[in-house]
């Protein structure tokens, strides 16, 4: 896929922080192009990517709890970091597209299931990735003897997809290093009292929510401009968001990518100016 690899090449290049691929076997996109139907496997398209970029991070944005054994799907985080020096995450959520599944014939249990799934894949990442390997006994999976061996020098960060105000949430507050909220055209008032939820379930479980980053997934129109993409980063981060996670409902473009540069560089006197593609 040598487009592929030209894409990170260029966001690795243009300062990039972070580049995300979907995690399915389909594409589930509503806004793809008819007749689109291409996908790739995330964590094979991960390790390609590590080997044909320098410093952007890469993780899948995000990956469903239920679709992978939570010990063979933090393997495959753990070995994305270790072979590209450090630069994984883990994105991580319950799951939304039972058609997929079904198609498939993987895993897609009732809505409490999964957000339990989610939860003990978070908690025994946390553990394994600190040498932890005590018998593990979580909700939906027990093991008896959690470990993984070599483990990166650093955790790798864990970013919780959704915006579940009593389960999702509560989890970022508890587990996680990021969040990642989708962008409701409704002016911010969504964004806000989601965040907002976020920060009292950090207070109940004594956390300071100036820890846990912020990311907002926005759509970039193809005739939207770099003052514009400006804006509206300055306006989201009114409302408390530190990074933009981009996505595009064609394939990434080398005029795309220079948008999104040229735009970061307008807003570089606030505080966190990170750019996070996504690409589906």
């Amino acid at each position: 896929m040598p487009g592929l690899a030209r894409v990170a090449a260029l966001a690795d290049g243009a300062g990039f922080d972070t580049l995300w691929v979907a995690d399915h076997l389909v594409q589930i996109d509503p806004t793809a192009p008819e007749g689109d139907h291409d996908h790739l496997e995330a964590y094979t398209t991960l390790g390609y990517l590590a080997a044909r970029t320098e410093r952007i991070r890469l993780g899948a944005m995000v990956s469903p709890a239920t679709f992978r054994p939570p010990a063979v799907l933090i393997a495959a985080v753990t070995t994305l970091a270790l072979l590209s020096e450090g630069r994984a995450w883990l994105g991580l959520g319950a799951g939304h597209h039972g058609g997929e599944a079904a198609d498939l014939g993987l895993p897609f249990p009732a809505d409490r299931a999964r957000l339990d799934a989610a939860e003990d894949t978070a908690r025994l990442a946390r553990r394994v990735w600190s040498g932890d390997d005590r018998p593990f006994r979580g909700s939906t999976v027990r093991l008896d003897r959690p470990r993984l061996a070599p483990l990166p020098a650093h955790r790798p960060p864990i970013l919780i997809g959704g915006a579940g105000e009593k389960r999702t949430l509560r989890m970022v507050a508890e587990y996680a290093d990021a969040c990642n909220v989708f962008d409701i055209p409704d002016e911010g008032r969504t964004v806000r009292r989601k965040l907002a939820v976020l920060a009292e379930h950090c207070a109940s479980v004594a956390r300071n929510p100036a820890e846990i980053e912020t990311t907002l997934s926005t759509r970039l129109g193809p005739s939207e401009t770099a003052d514009d993409l400006a804006r509206r980063a300055r306006t989201a981060a009114t409302w408390g968001i530190d990074h933009l996670v981009l996505v595009t409902s064609s394939p990434w473009t080398t005029e795309a990518i220079d948008t999104a540069s040229a735009a970061a560089q307008q807003i570089s006197d606030l505080p966190s100016t990170p750019w996070y593609p996504a690409s589906g």
